[in-house]
């Protein structure tokens, strides 16, 4: 096995890792975020116009992390396909060479 093999499984096994626990960082929070809400929507004892707004900051939190994950992890594939030289390939010529 070539040296050049060897890195391309080790970072193939980093962005698995990176991937993995970034999502079951995203999961934690999110559960944190809910069993928060649902604690003070229980404490709350049916205040209506507090529970709305407890469980409107909750679900803006929870799709804000999400989001955020997402995205972050769609522009670090990206730019990791375009540094290997992917981008490349797939979109034809970059240069766009004259006739």
């Amino acid at each position: 096995m070539s040296r050049d093999e060897s890195r391309a499984i080790r970072d193939t096994e980093l962005e698995k890792d990176r991937a993995r626990y970034g999502l079951l960082a995203v999961v934690i929070s999110n559960l944190a975020i809910a069993g928060v809400a649902v604690f003070g929507v229980w404490r709350l004892n049916g205040d209506e116009a507090v529970i709305v707004g407890v469980l409107t900051s909750a679900f803006t939190a929870v799709s804000g992390m999400t989001t955020a994950y997402l995205g972050i992890k769609a522009v670090s594939n990206t730019a990791r396909s375009i540094a290997l030289g992917d981008g490349a390939r797939r979109g034809g010529d970059p240069g766009g060479s004259p006739s």
